[in-house]
């Protein structure tokens, strides 16, 4: 490639990644340092408090954000792809599930981060937009009562445009967020020389000095202070996306540049006057540039939130192709690239939560109050889960794993324990909405292992039926069978049912069984296996990876290269579909049994899910009790 396209094509994945990777934490100068001050703490804009509170940022983002995220944790990329889920999946690599024990620590670590992601995917939105909107209201208060109304329409045409995919405008994000970041910056700066003793926070004595003096107080800002962090996630789970180079590039070249001078320069600005506490951030800016301020944080805030859904429709395919998530109806938005997904039904389920949200707390300074408890969470798993890898796939020392997860979760623990404390003022809601959503995925999740034994306790092995079935022959005719099953080594319902039934046998028959394995994507030979077994009849073993939707046609092609015609247009598919009835038999409690039974019958049917054509699909129905 000549040298040009390659800068070119860097280039462009350092603006994607400003775009995408640094939305959310880069609208966190709309209200971060203001609610460290927020008149619920008690805490006078003095000196010593401004620049205590600084020095606390000033660290934050270097430790967090520089060394934990960008040093350190993007190393741990499942085959390039990352985020919670990526995550759990590398540190169980070389651990053996045993799903009759339940679902084993780190499953439920995971499936508690993606819950706390899915939250956090909700307020991120509503936050963010709500906080950009209320600038309105330092130009005149004229706009006063139609702030929440502005922001429920902007958010509104927002979830409505998700089904055209993000692909269309996700070629302006970076250069709209590069203006944010450079205007930023500027603002920053013109406050910065006209104050610049604010420079001295960088001194960390000064934020233990504050911590000291306040030890209650300051454990209670902790809260607020985290607040400049939220998004740092999005470091990690866009790493597939962008790649490790530029997402630092961007960091360090834009992103915390621009941070920093804008947070030292809001800090300027109160040390001046410590009536701009209000919205320092839009004080910043001189009159004449008010309205267009508002206008463009407005379009970073919404910038801030697709990258923040494209992220939730990402990691729902994840969760399904893993079996966390019964499988939903994902459109690809995108032929050319990948992960281009959205999912109709999250999609609606988190405009209604957005939206109430606005309307239930009705300004950025009360949702604060709710936001951070579900990212603050969130990095606590991922340092948890790092151990894992730590000593199962980096294979290091338990001292030295120790000694370097334990530094890191000083830090996560002191923020996730501030955000604690927001519990009775709003943070129950994330806590809430996560318990809800980790029901459900841990309730599919087990559900299917008991499922599963049931249906190894009561269809035979597939090649013994076969043996015994070789006995006494049934008639065939003429035509190709593939018959889908979950279970390689058990004979599907569907075919056993259809050979009891109607005792006849196509001419070619198949057993196909799709397996998701614990990387992004499956390549080359291993993606499939055919295993001959009795006269024109052979196993077939797709494999893909959890980033990836299975697809009928692309799995017939591999069979072809493998000698294996299989016409799609030629072939009937057989498809067991099981109902189940909830029993007080051993397994669940009733309740998440019938948690189970309702999700079962709502999920997408498996011809969609595999993209079978309707027309070639023969379902057997078969109730199974639980």
């Amino acid at each position: 490639m000549p040298q040009h396209a390659v800068a070119s094509s860097r280039t462009a994945l350092v603006l994607g990644a400003l775009g995408i990777v640094y939305g959310d934490i880069g609208t966190s100068p709309l209200y971060a340092l203001r609610e460290c001050f927020h008149e619920t703490h008690g805490l006078a804009v003095t000196a010593d408090n401004v620049l205590g509170i600084l020095s606390l940022i000033f660290w934050s983002l270097l430790v967090v954000v520089t060394v934990k995220y960008l040093l350190f944790v993007l190393h741990a990329d499942n085959d390039g792809e990352g985020g919670v889920l990526a995550l759990m999946a590398l540190s169980q690599r070389s651990h053996t599930a045993h799903p009759s024990r339940g679902l084993g620590i780190l499953v439920i670590l995971g499936l508690v981060g993606v819950a706390f992601l899915y939250s956090d995917g909700m307020i991120t939105p509503a936050i963010s937009v709500l906080s950009a909107v209320e600038g309105l209201s330092i130009a005149t208060n004229v706009f006063d009562p139609y702030i929440r109304p502005i922001t429920v329409v902007i958010l509104t045409a927002l979830f409505v445009v998700q089904r055209r995919g993000s692909g269309s405008i996700g070629a302006v994000f970076g250069p709209i967020m590069l203006l944010w970041f450079v205007t930023m910056g500027l603002l920053g700066v013109a406050s910065l020389v006209r104050t610049p003793q604010i420079l001295r926070a960088v001194n960390p004595a000064h934020g233990a000095s504050f911590l000291t003096h306040h030890p209650d107080l300051g454990f209670i800002v902790l809260g607020s202070v985290f607040l400049v962090l939220t998004g740092a996630e999005a470091l990690y789970a866009d790493l597939g996306h962008f790649g490790r180079g530029p997402i630092r590039l961007s960091w360090f070249s834009v992103a915390l540049p621009a941070l920093l001078l804008q947070y030292f320069g809001q800090g300027a600005l109160l040390l001046r006057d410590a009536g701009a506490l209000t919205n320092p951030f839009y004080y910043l800016a001189p009159g004449w540039l008010l309205y267009p301020l508002i206008a463009l944080a407005t379009l970073a805030t919404v910038i801030a939130s697709q990258a923040m859904l494209s992220g939730a429709f990402s990691i729902s395919l994840q969760a399904v192709q893993l079996g966390y998530l019964p499988p939903l109806r994902i459109t690809h938005t995108s032929a050319a690239q990948r992960g281009q997904t959205y999912v109709g039904m999250l999609n609606w389920f988190m405009f209604a939560g957005t939206v109430t949200l606005v309307l239930s707390f009705g300004s950025s300074s009360n949702l604060a109050a709710a936001y951070g408890l579900a990212v603050s969470g969130s990095m606590v798993i991922t340092t948890l889960l790092m151990y894992h890898v730590l000593r199962r796939a980096w294979k290091w020392t338990v001292p030295l794993s120790a000694l370097v997860i334990g530094g890191f979760l000083l830090f996560d623990l002191a923020f996730f324990l501030a955000n604690v404390r927001k519990l009775p003022n709003g943070g129950w809601v994330p806590v809430i909405l996560s318990l809800g959503i980790f029901t459900i995925m841990s309730t599919w999740a087990r559900g299917r292992a008991i499922v599963a034994e049931h249906i190894r306790a009561q269809f035979p092995p597939l090649e013994r039926f076969l043996a015994e079935m070789a006995a006494t022959m049934p008639y065939r005719v003429p035509g190709r069978a593939v018959f889908m099953t979950q279970y390689v080594d058990v004979t599907p319902p569907a075919f056993l049912q259809n050979i009891r039934h109607n005792k006849v046998l196509s001419e070619e028959v198949y057993f196909l069984t799709v397996v998701t394995e614990k990387i992004p994507f499956v390549t080359g030979g291993s993606s499939i296996e055919i295993i001959p077994m009795e006269k024109h009849i052979a196993r077939i073993i797709a494999r893909c990876g959890f980033m990836e939707s299975p697809d009928i046609r692309r799995i017939l092609r591999r069979c072809a290269a493998h000698g294996y015609e299989i016409p799609l247009q030629e072939t009937s598919f057989f498809l067991s579909r099981l109902g189940f009835l909830a029993t007080p038999k051993p397994g669940m409690a009733l309740w998440r049994e019938r948690i189970f039974v309702f999700l079962s019958r709502n999920t997408q049917r498996a011809s969609s899910y595999f993209r079978i054509p309707a027309k070639q699909v023969v379902e057997i129905g078969l109730v199974l009790e639980i």
